[in-house]
């Protein structure tokens, strides 16, 4: 039964990366997700999602590509990148809720985007969040200003919030402060394909795909 079902996610995997024409190149990629599956740690959905991004960044130039990347004692990033002098955190986002957050998902996802943003972009000289094309993620407008723009008022609101979720150890002001998202990427598995836009370009392009939606189905 264990079998079967790690054969399945193995052979999903190796389809997509064939679909990129990837499949040496990210044959490493798979094994390691693959063993994370079988411990129970990696289901296919967010995985899927790590290998489109993975072989992405390996085609943009990227030397050192892994994922469930180790950060620190407390961290582990879903996709790590080297190129040259520069790196990138990218965490992979789906919108999932736990069952224990039944009554409050929307701030659980706005207080976890918020969390990843404050403690990883520290590691790394670019931070991107990586989403499906069907979900947006919640993301506090103080993080998407620049980290010069952002005033302690706001700070201290945002870190309020956050302390109601995360208290050990809490996000400090500093995390906060000087916490940056570079980009956001579209990841289409459909299509193993990933665009990647600068916030404020990725919520231009929502507005208009909400807009020319809600124009679509407006009735007078």
């Amino acid at each position: 039964m264990v079998k079967a079902r790690v054969d399945v996610f193995r052979r999903d995997l190796e389809e997509l990366a064939q679909r990129m024409g990837m499949r040496g190149e990210l044959s490493g990629i798979i094994e390691r997700l693959t063993a994370l599956h079988l411990e129970g740690a990696a289901k296919i959905n967010h995985s899927a999602m790590e290998l489109v991004v993975a072989g992405y960044l390996i085609r943009r130039g990227y030397e050192v590509v892994e994922v469930e990347h180790r950060l620190s004692d407390l961290l582990v990033c879903d996709v790590y990148g080297v190129r040259g002098v520069s790196s990138i955190v990218v965490e992979v986002e789906t919108g999932f809720t736990p069952p224990s957050n039944a009554l409050d998902p929307t701030g659980y996802i706005r207080a976890r985007i918020a969390s990843k943003i404050a403690r990883y972009s520290h590691y790394a000289g670019k931070m991107s969040i990586a989403v499906p094309p069907f979900y947006a993620p919640l993301i506090p407008r103080t993080l998407l200003k620049p980290p010069r723009e952002r005033t302690r008022e706001e700070l201290g609101r945002l870190k309020s919030f956050l302390d109601r979720y995360y208290k050990h150890p809490p996000i400090s002001m500093e995390e906060l402060s000087y916490a940056r998202l570079h980009t956001i990427m579209i990841v289409d598995v459909d299509h193993a394909g990933v665009e990647e836009l600068d916030p404020q370009r990725y919520y231009e392009a929502l507005a208009e795909i909400v807009e020319a939606y809600s124009n679509r189905f407006h009735h007078p």
